[in-house]
């Protein structure tokens, strides 16, 4: 490239980073913390723009929603409700028996006049502005193999917006995201084993159920898996930001997602104008990897730009009140994985490790060069580790059934 290109080219870079934030001025006062956050993607994004037209863009997004297979899989639904009456959809994957074993059923009942024990049921939470489709590739290599139980939480996917939220402006807290996992399990698994696993604000919501339900941790759960989660001191965490730069932003970004979900449709619009940036984003802070696949990168947009700015502006308050460290007591003696991605800017690994110090008995899986959506990342590292962690618990025969049928 020329001196005389090269230059025009940063020229269009500095252009297209001021369009992008000058969109988010027009939705308010906003632009300039969300600016800090965004500038660094902004550039890459720009320089792509040289290249690649916006109507070519657009159509390899359409692609590649028609050709994924990602977050296609279902399972039977059902509906739980909160205690704040928001429906909380959930889905759950039975276990496949051939008809040998279902005609063999009911002459065991028969014979020893009792129930068959009920099986070990595992229960998926998912982060902040995803849904339950983020474990696809856990579920599809654990489907038909263990009972296993997906929800989305209040307000992300299939479910409800919080009543609470709605009708009150009530703020959610972690607590009532574990008081809402209660409601599941109460309705998909009430009787047998559990073994819960949890991402990031799943994890989160795992220990509020802990905090809340010692008693359930301690009669039922026989293990339990704390994907890229922190138990506490979130407010702390730069989002590999310059630590001036993340001050700023720190101070205002409470008010300015308020302000944000207050003019929801507006702004709901200038996130569809600026659909290039935000992929940018969600890429930078989702994935460390350089070759993932884009329609991983595509599904993973699609869940987050499906969180709507006022869910958005109504959990982000949760995350720097939260702190569960006295919880993670309730799960020591327990089979334990705590697993996160080495460059995740979301929770950052050190969190696990905090985590693993205080169940010096957990397994402690440190996966290189992953971001904060290892599962989707480096699918087949998680689904191994969860595997191992489900044959320890009984769950599984062996490891090797949900890798078999992963394949």
């Amino acid at each position: 490239m020329s001196e005389t290109s090269t230059g025009a080219a940063a020229d269009a870079v500095v252009t297209e980073v001021a369009t992008a934030v000058g969109n988010w001025r027009r939705a308010g006062f906003a632009g300039a913390a969300i600016g800090v956050v965004a500038a660094g993607a902004a550039a890459g994004v720009a320089i792509e723009r040289l290249t690649v037209g916006r109507g070519m863009r657009k159509k390899a997004r359409l692609a590649l929603d028609a050709s994924g297979p990602y977050g296609s899989l279902r399972g039977m639904p059902g509906v739980a409700y909160a205690d704040d009456g928001t429906e909380l959809s959930y889905e759950v994957d039975e276990i496949d028996t051939d008809e040998e074993d279902s005609a063999r059923a009911p002459r065991r009942r028969r014979l020893f006049g009792r129930k068959t024990p009920a099986p070990v049921t595992v229960v998926f939470s998912h982060g902040y502005c995803l849904s339950q489709d983020s474990w696809h590739f856990q579920r599809a290599a654990l489907r038909g193999v263990v009972r296993c139980v997906y929800w989305d939480q209040r307000s992300h996917g299939r479910s409800g917006r919080g009543a609470a939220q709605v009708t009150e402006q009530a703020p959610v807290s972690i607590d009532q995201l574990g008081r809402d996992l209660k409601a599941v399990i109460d309705a998909a698994a009430p009787e047998g084993p559990l073994v819960l696993v949890g991402h990031s604000m799943g994890g989160m919501t795992t220990m509020a159920l802990a905090d809340h339900y010692p008693e359930l941790i301690r009669e039922r759960v026989v293990g339990v898996a704390l994907v890229g989660t922190s138990s506490g001191r979130l407010g702390q965490v730069n989002f590999g930001l310059p630590v001036a730069g993340m001050n700023a932003v720190r101070r205002v970004l409470p008010g300015v997602l308020k302000a944000l979900g207050s003019q929801a449709e507006l702004v709901e619009k200038g996130r569809r104008a600026t659909a290039d940036l935000f992929a940018g984003i969600i890429k930078r802070y989702s994935f460390s990897s350089r070759d993932v696949d884009p329609a991983i990168s595509r599904f993973a947009e699609r869940m987050i730009e499906s969180t709507p700015i006022d869910v958005v502006a109504e959990f982000y308050p949760a995350f720097a009140e939260h702190d569960k460290t006295e919880a993670l007591n309730h799960f020591a003696g327990l089979p334990v994985l705590v697993l996160a991605g080495d460059k995740d800017l979301v929770t950052p690994s050190e969190h696990s490790e905090a985590i693993a110090d205080l169940l010096p008995d957990a397994e402690l899986v440190l996966v290189p060069d992953a971001g904060h959506l290892v599962m989707l990342e480096h699918p087949e590292v998680v689904t191994d580790r969860l595997a191992d962690l489900l044959a320890r618990t009984g769950a599984l025969p062996t490891a090797a059934d949900a890798r078999t049928s992963s394949g």
